[in-house]
């Protein structure tokens, strides 16, 4: 069983217009950079989606809505990126907020086959308007769909040809619960390892979950905002 293909641009093969993308990373941690940048250049378009982050503008999810290949961002920060603020204002963007433990916890239950859950963040406010709500221990509770995409796009840092994963540090934020969460799931990793060179009980993401892999390249692993200490006298 071999799900290795040669390249992101192999890996995209199947996705088409229209579909849900859930991409994985935090911030510009860990995000699908080989990934994103075939998508820019295949031209998929009316694309949903699904990040914590929007990327900035010149990267990352950003180099997709330069293009206005998204048609909605799902998504529980978007700050960083100008090119979003303006598509949202000019309404040529759909945009979905969610609180990030909601997001996060959509994924999961869309992984787990939960069609949705109770919680009670974001009653009381817009976030809450047209669902349902309930009660628990008197305290009121909004009913949350679960979340899925039609692809998933995984960036791990090491991987082997049965697709077994192992994420570093925050590189692994939402990456693994994404690799749940979708009908096809690609990883792109920094390395791919022989068989049996991953620690069993340290594999992150198991094989089973993942369609195909390939091991990416010139990764820039940017920081979204870099902040440093005024030197002092």
């Amino acid at each position: 069983m071999d799900k290795r293909v040669a390249s992101a641009d192999a890996a995209i093969a199947r996705v088409k217009d229209g579909d849900t993308i859930l991409m994985g990373g935090f911030g510009l941690c860990g995000i699908p950079e080989n990934l994103i940048d075939a998508l820019r250049r295949k031209g998929t378009k009316d694309l949903t989606v699904v990040s914590n982050n929007a990327g900035v503008d010149d990267f990352g999810i950003g180099l997709l809505m330069r293009a206005k290949q998204v048609k909605k961002m799902i998504a529980s920060y978007v700050g960083e990126n100008k090119t979003f603020e303006q598509l949202a204002l000019k309404k040529e963007i759909e945009v979905e907020l969610n609180p990030q433990g909601t997001l996060a916890e959509r994924i999961r239950a869309g992984g787990a086959g939960i069609p949705a859950f109770y919680t009670p963040t974001g009653y009381g406010t817009p976030a809450a308007e047209g669902k349902e709500i309930r009660d628990f221990d008197g305290r009121p509770h909004v009913l949350i769909p679960a979340l899925r995409g039609d692809v998933a796009f995984i960036k791990a840092w090491k991987g082997d040809r049965w697709g077994n994963l192992v994420y570093r540090k925050t590189a692994r934020n939402y990456n693994a619960v994404m690799a749940t969460a979708a009908n096809y799931v690609v990883a792109e990793v920094e390395e791919i390892v022989e068989l049996g060179s991953l620690d069993p009980d340290g594999v992150h993401t198991p094989g089973i979950f993942v369609d195909a892999i390939f091991q990416g390249s010139n990764y820039q692993k940017r920081i979204e905002r870099r902040t440093v200490r005024k030197r002092t006298a």
